[in-house]
């Protein structure tokens, strides 16, 4: 591989606009994370999807919002619009623990510094613009802004706040992945500069807006099946909105009113995972946030596109002897696919990449393992050949016009639906190629595994064996050691809350890894994801947690309290004591002792927390499970070693 020259990144720097000749960038990106010009960071893929349309793009990244702004006056004025990309993890995740910690570093910052960041990039970035630049459009997109276009709960103030434009001062929202609105939304501003008399239409899908008007503009969506939680009577509808739109509660009857932000909930999340969505609509004040339906699933040859540009695929020069944990990380990975129809309860990424998948053509996805496999440093191994969910590469619906129709936020709970191919063959056809390869000695899995859709029997007796195949193949070719699955209970009534399948099949999957392992002589651990204190789950399911797994011969570490970000289920359901979709009460631990009581039962082998464990378990009035955890002196690990189950909220980290 060629040693790449500064001009093979995005200019950063009024010198490095220079250098390729510009006076004038037509679109300037801030981002949170430091610049790696990766088709994993967010930031670099917008960038380079926007150069290959032509237009001359360049990245602040980690601008100081101290002092006298200069980082956000560098570059000047942009002749299209700015673009705020917060960063690849929600801000508060990525800086605070779910007990509200400060972390102990970045992993988007240089060396892991976390004072290269403010609390809520987006607003702080966006405010700023906007008192230097009035007139020039700021766009907001990433995960930060798409989770928060609409009223959301904030667990760090603690409070429910309004769509994330309001206070940011921002234009315009881009949400979800965003190359193809963000393509569009230039197309247009172009078009307008090139013609004086023409006005920016703003309601093009995968966007969100403000507008004080009555709506007699905008266009109503005829595709929609009408249906309305419309808060409005007679004529104090504003003009425009149709029964085809769903309009919300407003914002302050969800402040007056929880069970009014869970109703709105369930609309928000429907509408973000159907294939043909209907356009939401909330009053704040005397404003409107309208929030566009979304896009409808990439094609292959679009994500190959994405995937396909020119990327350095490493950190910027000006980063050089400087450690980017997250790069380090993800720098010989490659990932499959986009979306996942898991819709797990606490999970953002449905909400944030949709739960249909679109997955790159094999072409695609050999040129960029070739690409890996040039580089200085590879040895050979590629760390992770996955996506949100490892196993979820080329699975869609049967009959697509069925899904269509469909608004369920997940297409495996509380069953695999019927329509749903599940069929392997795909995966591993990409495996074997890639294995194939000249370079690679091992290609491991490092993206969680849905061992459910493994487990899934269904009437094709060729795609069962094909999953039966994929397990093998899974576990004596593609494991690191460990396998990362993510049971993250034991009650199937709390599972049920969560959309996750019966810990039978955890159960019967470690039987079976454990049985392959025997087998072909490896030694090998699986690593289970547990979560405490979600959403309807008790002390006592805990304490029967701490018994069911150490019947299993596990020692959990470094597990994770849930924690509570906008735009799930989960978060709905914690914050205003409502499920979004039945409306009926839900307990959640919300105090630090309870959330203590909780977590505690996760580490009942440690001899400092069997007092208090033997305490809770006698308020509880359950001497069965205090005899079943401390029946015997000593506990005998038929395993390797402990589980070392870290879960720093991983689902929100991709793009």
């Amino acid at each position: 591989m060629n040693s790449p020259q500064l001009t093979d990144w995005l200019p950063t720097t009024r010198k490095e606009m220079q250098l390729r000749g510009w006076e004038q960038a037509d679109i300037i990106l801030f981002s949170a994370d430091a610049y790696v010009d990766h088709p994993s960071f967010g930031a670099a893929v917008i960038g380079r999807i926007l150069e290959a349309e032509g237009l001359r793009v360049a990245i602040v990244p980690q601008p100081d919002w101290h002092g006298d702004f200069r980082d956000f006056k560098k570059l000047g004025r942009p002749r299209l619009w700015f673009g705020i990309a917060p960063g690849c993890m929600d801000s508060m995740v990525n800086k605070y623990t779910a007990n509200r910690r400060l972390r102990s570093e970045d992993a988007y910052s240089p060396d892991g510094r976390h004072d290269l960041r403010p609390e809520y990039p987006t607003i702080v970035y966006s405010q700023i613009l906007r008192q230097l630049y009035p007139d020039t459009p700021i766009v907001l997109g990433g995960i930060e802004a798409s989770l928060r276009r609409l009223t959301h709960y904030d667990y760090w103030k603690e409070t429910l706040r309004p769509s994330i434009l309001l206070e940011s001062k921002a234009d315009m929202i881009v949400y979800g992945m965003g190359e193809r609105p963000v393509t569009e939304l230039s197309r247009q501003l172009v078009h307008c500069l090139d013609n004086a008399h023409e006005t920016l239409d703003y309601d093009n899908e995968g966007n969100a807006y403000i507008t004080r008007k009555t709506f007699r503009q905008v266009v109503q969506q005829e595709h929609c099946i009408p249906q309305t939680v419309s808060i409005y009577e007679g004529d104090k509808i504003p003009q425009g909105i149709g029964n085809d739109d769903i309009v919300l509660h407003t914002h302050q009857q969800c402040l007056e009113n929880p069970k009014m932000q869970a109703e709105n909930f369930r609309h928000i999340e429907e509408e973000s995972n159907k294939y043909e969505a209907c356009r939401i609509i909330q009053q704040t004040g005397s404003q409107y946030v309208v929030v566009n339906p979304p896009y409808p699933p990439m094609s292959s040859s679009e994500v190959d596109h994405s995937f396909d540009l020119p990327y350095t695929r490493l950190p910027h020069p000006k980063y050089k002897g400087k450690r980017i944990p997250a790069y380090d990380m993800i720098k010989f990975s490659v990932n499959l696919h986009r979306g996942c129809f898991g819709g797990c309860a606490f999970c953002t990424i449905s909400a944030h990449q949709g739960k249909f998948i679109s997955s790159r053509s094999k072409e695609s996805i050999l040129r960029e393992v070739k690409a890996v496999t040039q580089m200085p440093d590879f040895k050979g191994y590629l760390s992770d050949l996955g996506g949100p969910s490892a196993n979820m590469y080329a699975l869609k619906g049967k009959r697509i016009e069925l899904c269509k129709r469909c608004k369920r936020p997940s297409c495996i709970h509380p069953q695999i639906c019927p329509n749903l191919n599940t069929d392997h063959r795909p995966l591993l056809d990409i495996y074997h190629a890639v294995d194939a390869l000249p370079g690679i000695k091992k290609s491991f899995i490092g993206s969680g595994v849905r061992y459910d859709l493994l487990l899934h029997h269904s009437d094709n007796e060729e795609v069962n064996q094909a999953a039966s195949q994929y397990t093998r193949e899974l576990i004596t070719r593609h494991v690191s050691g460990r396998l990362k699955v993510a049971p993250e209970h034991t009650s199937d009534r709390v599972l049920n809350l969560m959309r996750k399948p019966s810990f039978t099949l955890f159960e019967e999957f470690k039987r079976i890894f454990e049985r392959i392992n025997r087998e072909e002589g490896l030694q090998q651990q699986i690593i289970p994801y547990f979560i405490s204190s979600h959403p309807g789950c008790t002390a006592e399911d805990m304490a029967e947690l701490a018994v069911k797994t150490k019947n299993l011969n596990l020692q959990l570490e470094q597990v994770q309290d849930f924690t509570p970000t906008p735009m799930t289920v989960s978060t709905e359901a914690w914050a205003t004591g409502f499920h979004p979709y039945t409306l009926d009460p839900v307990f959640s631990a919300h105090t630090p002792n309870d959330k203590l009581a909780q977590r505690m039962f996760f580490f009942w082998y440690k001899p400092e927390q069997q007092q208090a464990i033997r305490q809770e378990l006698r308020r509880m009035k359950r001497p069965d499970l205090e005899a079943k955890l401390f029946g015997t002196k000593t506990f005998a690990n038929t395993s390797s070693k402990p589980v070392n189950n870290k879960h720093k909220s991983t689902r929100t980290r991709r793009k």
